[in-house]
């Protein structure tokens, strides 16, 4: 079934985005007690599935309610801060998304987009331990009598646990780069919880194994490493990482409210009443607050950035022409502001989630509390990309012009 073909149209977006604080309060309910007990959240993507958030980003002419990027970083940064495991294993999903709407239509897309609107979640994997090179990629389609088969072993395959089908980067039989889209229930796919992280424990991020798994040729699509629209994507991957951070500095406010208003104390030495009165308490409070005010500011003004090139490269596809004048500008410049957030936004970040434990005594490190698992995740996030690179490719580009690492969509 085409996507634009649909009987039941889409959520008008208000309505869907009307849903998310519901959705996210729902979510939000133990999900410290989750993390402390290792207990994945697979009620929480079923209340997901059935928002129909997951198509926020398709837009009308394609079936979709034609959210911006600008409304999926909040999104991603209001789930984050109910748990930002579940908004995190949603990554997957959303670059799916991104790279079949600035596409032209072909059937490949439609038949996944189709999907989306029917509330399906896309996980998977492309990434191989054990390769000299991250990013490398050896499991290879193999031909058995009449069957094409997959053999081998991902990692990284976060969220997959939760998802209806894997997107899986292989090599094709002439050793050519392609995808492969299955379902995850499919005999001969096995998905493993061993993501043994310090933080983000619960993104179903381990591996994937595949034993005969049976792939059929429709199944198969090419892939072009560096187009216009994978740069783009490869942005928005980054930024939905920072969205996810934002939601973590929320979470470590809310937390530090809630810790002092209700099991704070103030110092022996204060002359504070309460812990809520106490001047230095209220300085790490409004500290925090500023933290949180400045990277949401930041995701947003990033995220208009990339809507901006979104549009262009959707307006490409739309007219069968997605080089058009302007459009690898557009992209370069998206990638740019997202290098630079990141970078921004890790130092301020990781600061609040330390500072937290300064609205509080020794019993602020209680284990009830879990207060650590928000630098844990913080710290897990933010080593995804190297930050060191990343601002030596920034500084290279504003001393000498050199766009080449931005170009490749790898590493930003």
């Amino acid at each position: 079934m085409n996507a634009v073909d649909r009987a039941v149209p889409a959520p008008q977006l208000e309505t869907l985005l009307g849903r998310l604080p519901a959705l996210s309060a729902a979510i939000a309910e133990g999900a410290a007690q989750r993390e402390r007990e290792g207990t994945l959240p697979f009620e929480a993507f079923a209340l997901f599935r059935a928002s129909g958030l997951g198509a926020l980003r398709i837009p009308p002419w394609r079936g979709g309610p034609g959210g911006s990027i600008e409304d999926l970083v909040q999104v991603v940064a209001t789930l984050a801060a109910a748990d930002s495991n579940v908004a995190h294993a949603l990554r997957t999903h959303y670059n799916a998304i991104e790279l079949w709407t600035s596409v032209p239509p072909n059937p490949d897309a439609d038949r996944q987009l189709a999907r989306v609107l029917d509330g399906a979640l896309f996980g998977g994997a492309f990434t191989e331990l054990g390769t000299p090179r991250s990013g490398t990629v050896t499991t290879a389609l193999e031909r058995q009598g009449d069957k094409l088969v997959l053999n081998g072993r991902k990692y990284y395959a976060t969220g997959t646990a939760f998802s209806d089908f894997a997107s899986i980067a292989v090599r094709d039989e002439e050793g050519r780069d392609a995808t492969v889209i299955v379902p995850t229930d499919r005999d001969g796919l096995r998905v493993k919880d061993d993501w043994d992280g310090m933080g983000q424990r619960l993104t179903a991020s381990g591996s994937l194994e595949f034993d005969g798994l049976e792939i059929r040729p429709e199944e198969v699509v090419l892939t072009a490493q560096r187009s216009l629209q994978r740069r783009h994507a490869s942005s928005l991957r980054q930024l939905y990482l920072v969205a996810v951070a934002a939601g973590i500095v929320r979470n470590v406010l809310s937390d530090a409210l809630h810790y002092v208003r209700h099991h704070g104390r103030p110092a022996a030495h204060s002359p504070a009443s309460s812990a809520a009165e106490d001047h230095f308490t209220q300085w790490v409070v409004g500290d925090l607050a500023a933290c949180s005010h400045a990277v949401g500011a930041l995701i947003a003004d990033n995220a208009r950035q990339l809507d901006r090139s979104a549009e262009a490269l959707r307006r490409g596809a739309a007219d069968g022409d997605s080089e058009e004048e302007g459009v690898q500008q557009l992209v370069l410049e998206g990638a740019l502001a997202t290098a630079k957030t990141q970078l921004a936004v890790s130092k301020i970040a990781l600061q609040a989630a330390e500072r937290l434990f300064e609205a509080g005594g020794a019993s602020a490190t209680s284990r009830k509390h879990n207060f650590d698992r928000h630098w844990r995740n913080l710290r897990t996030i933010f080593n995804h990309n190297p930050l060191l690179q990343k601002a030596r490719v920034v500084g290279d580009y504003h001393l000498n012009g050199t766009t080449k690492h931005l170009e490749e969509g790898k590493v930003f």
